[in-house]
């Protein structure tokens, strides 16, 4: 539903990434929030495996109603394999809007012993920001050594996105 004609109402959208640790022996580079983490482990992925980018892109999708991250870019899609997460953000962001929608902000939580966001927030902030062409804020938690990210086995993150259909593109447009 998206009330009157004249004044659609916001849409929320809510996604979920998880990743494990690569083996040390995978090669793999930690990319967090579009960000290179130099030093610590890489996520295992078909893609970089940015939980906080993908979690974006899942919220967006949701909010939408245009399905999920393995619809738009799942395993079975080879032309995405090793694609960075602000790539997929940025083309997620460009599918919302070609859906008929505006991005009005996303919100990201990641989940995890490391990598330490504090120091990088603004810089992650900013990097996803500019992938999705919209405001996204960046903030990380623990979870006080309680799961697989408590153990240091893995990093989460879960993001909220808010989309407004686009002015002319409503269910009782004429035209």
């Amino acid at each position: 539903m998206t009330g009157s004609a004249s004044t659609p109402l916001p849409r929320v959208g809510i996604g979920v990434d998880v990743h494990a640790f690569a083996p040390a022996d995978a090669g793999r580079e930690l990319w967090v929030a579009g960000l290179r983490w130099e030093g610590e482990p890489g996520l295992a992925g078909h893609s970089d495996a940015d939980v906080a980018c993908h979690a974006a892109c899942d919220a967006l999708f949701s909010a939408a109603g245009t399905g999920d991250l393995g619809t738009h870019f799942g395993v079975d899609r080879p032309e995405w394999a090793g694609a960075s997460g602000t790539r997929l953000l940025r083309e997620a962001a460009r599918r919302v809007r070609a859906a008929g929608f505006e991005i009005g902000n996303i919100s990201v939580q990641v989940i995890g012993n490391r990598p330490r966001l504090a120091r990088r927030r603004e810089e992650a902030c900013a990097e996803m920001s500019r992938a999705a062409d919209a405001a996204v804020t960046v903030s990380g938690s623990t979870t006080d050594a309680l799961g697989l990210t408590g153990r240091g086995e893995g990093v989460a993150a879960m993001a909220t996105a808010l989309v407004v259909e686009a002015a002319g593109t409503g269910e009782g447009d004429a035209g």
